[in-house]
């Protein structure tokens, strides 16, 4: 069976096990709508009540019509990009909306690639979810990243509730530091009171070979009390499960479908990619973008701006 544990000081209580549904969307694997809901149906009869979505990965939807008519209690934390006070606005109400619930339980502003300037470079969207916070329509309000400063900030923050920080045992996508700066950040955070818990355990699957080690290194940070972890199929959501609770796991099942970032040869070279991706890998080269592997941890958020749609996860 799962742990559960607390997140926060709220008493949101989460299995450790956080089903991260960006890799089943449209940003990457793009799998029928049918068979993410089931993929999300297949978590929730595990015992998993902890379901990690946002505004951008296009999969909300698919979270409510899987929570539709489900008895159990569910944890959803969803996020958003918007920086001023009506476009979270506008957010939340579409989140509302999709999710199909009357209250979200974590909001984060989605702050992958920003300076630990953000809570004042986005005072109006802070607002606004203190607003939904105040009229019950949100639980906690958080603060996903991959920036070190910004979960420094966070932990000084009265307003954050919840850190979503990137962390893995390779120290891929951390931004502003290295992974033992962001381990001491993590754990300064869990000291203030704030909830805690991890995303890119695997590296966006530069770690795949041997999962076993990698979420067993970020399950042993203090103050984490859950790993978000992505899937794509039934395989790999049947060994995390057995993972996260204690059953052996040979081998030859831990290995996941190996991805890359394609660039398309009518990319126009506008730089659009090259300005939001966090962790630095696209580059502009002569007549379009250039990946670099060993940066890149797959996460699509050039995708979606692109322009000419050149960009595709295969």
């Amino acid at each position: 069976m799962l742990e559960r544990r607390v997140l926060g000081q709220l008493g949101i209580k989460v299995t450790e096990l956080c089903l991260g549904v960006l890799p089943m969307g449209p940003l990457q694997a793009d799998k029928p709508r049918g068979h993410c809901v089931q993929l999300i149906r297949m978590a929730l009869d595990l015992g998993i009540n902890f379901i990690d979505t946002a505004e951008v990965y296009g999969t909300q939807e698919y979270v409510g019509e899987a929570l539709h008519g489900y008895q159990g209690q569910v944890v959803v934390a969803t996020k958003s990009n918007a920086a001023t006070y009506d476009d979270m606005r506008a957010s939340v109400e579409r989140s509302l909306q999709e999710l199909g619930v009357n209250c979200i339980d974590i909001y984060h502003l989605h702050a992958a690639r920003v300076t630990p300037e953000v809570f004042r470079e986005r005072e109006g969207a802070l607002e606004c979810l203190k607003e939904f916070k105040a009229r019950g329509q949100i639980r906690a309000i958080g603060v996903s990243t991959h920036v070190v400063g910004v979960v420094e900030a966070a932990a000084r923050c009265d307003d954050i509730d919840v850190i979503f920080p990137i962390i893995n045992t390779a120290g891929i996508g951390i931004v502003g530091g290295t992974r033992e700066d962001m381990v001491r950040a993590i754990e300064t955070a869990a000291r203030a009171g704030k909830g805690l818990y991890a995303m890119k355990a695997l590296g966006g699957g530069h770690l795949a070979d041997d999962p076993v080690e990698a979420f067993g290194f970020v399950r042993g940070i203090p103050g984490i009390s859950a790993v978000a972890v992505g899937v794509v199929s039934e395989k790999e959501l049947d060994v995390d499960y057995r993972i996260f609770t204690g059953q052996p796991v040979a081998g030859s099942e831990t290995g996941r479908a190996r991805k890359r970032l394609l660039v398309m040869s009518f990319c126009q070279a506008c730089g659009k990619c090259v300005e939001v991706c966090p962790n630095g890998a696209l580059s502009l080269g002569e007549d379009r973008a250039v990946v670099d592997p060993a940066k890149c941890i797959l996460c699509g958020y050039c995708n979606p701006v692109c322009p000419q749609f050149a960009i595709r996860l295969i």
